[in-house]
C-alpha cells in the first residue's frame, strides 16, 4: 500500500507499567526488532510542516515513510527501498523515491536537502485486542531507553475508548506522549532544541 491513514494513540510507560501489561495480557513472549532511521533538513522544514520522515529497517527490508497531518490521524506515504538505496540515504546521499518525493515537493522540500540524524531501535510486541491492535514497545536511542503503549484503531472513537479502558484497568497514568521522532530529537539535542518535543 502506497498511502494509508493511521489512527493511533500512545502512552509512555514506566518499566513497572510495561512489565504489568506484558505479564497481564497475552503478548508474544518474543519481541520483534525494528530500527527507524530519521531524516530532516538542517533548518527542520519537515517539523515546521508537522511532518516526519524515516526509513524503517525490519527483517532485512527497508521502507521510506513520510508522515504528515491529516484530518483523522496521519497520512503515511511509503516507498520500498533496496538495501543499496537505504545505505545511500544513510550515507548522506538520499535517492529520489517517487511517492514520498512527490509529497515533499508539494511542500517545497527537496530530497537533496535531507540529512540523516540517527536511529531508534524498537523491540515490539503486538496483540489483537477486541477491534484494536495493541503495541508494546521498548525503545533505545541516544543511550536512553523508554517504554510505550500504542493502540491502533479503525476510528478515533474506538481508539479513545479502548485506550482509556486499558489505562483505567491497569492503573496507568495518562501521560503526554510525543511521538518517537520527537523524543529522538529531544534526546539528541539534550533539550537544547526543546522545540523538537512540542
Amino acid at each position: 500500500m502506497t498511502q494509508e491513514i493511521e489512527i493511533e494513540y500512545k502512552n509512555l510507560l514506566t518499566k513497572s507499567e510495561f512489565d504489568r501489561l506484558l505479564t497481564s495480557l497475552p503478548f508474544p513472549e518474543e519481541a520483534k526488532s525494528q530500527t527507524n532511521h530519521y531524516f530532516e533538513t538542517k533548518d527542520f522544514s519537515l517539523k515546521r510542516h508537522g511532518c516526519a520522515l524515516r526509513i524503517r529497517e525490519k527483517e532485512g527490508s527497508f521502507t521510506l515513510t513520510l508522515k504528515e497531518p491529516h484530518s483523522t490521524g496521519l497520512l503515511e506515504t511509503h516507498d520500498v527501498l533496496t538495501n543499496e538505496q537505504a545505505a545511500s540515504w544513510m550515507n548522506g546521499k538520499p535517492i529520489y523515491a517517487e511517492k514520498t518525493a512527490r509529497q515533499l515537493d508539494e511542500k517545497g522540500i527537496y530530497v537533496d536537502e535531507l540529512v540523516y540524524y540517527g536511529s531508534l531501535t524498537t523491540h515490539r510486541r503486538e496483540l489483537a485486542y477486541g477491534d484494536v491492535l495493541l503495541v508494546l514497545d521498548d525503545n533505545t536511542y541516544s543511550s536512553k531507553t523508554d517504554y510505550e503503549l500504542e493502540l491502533e484503531a479503525a476510528s478515533e472513537k474506538a481508539g479513545q475508548t479502548a485506550m482509556q479502558q486499558l489505562l483505567d484497568q491497569y492503573q496507568i497514568e495518562q501521560r503526554e506522549t510525543p511521538n518517537k521522532i520527537q523524543r529522538f530529537f529531544a534526546a539528541k539535542f539534550n533539550d537544547g532544541a526543546a522545540e523538537q518535543s512540542d
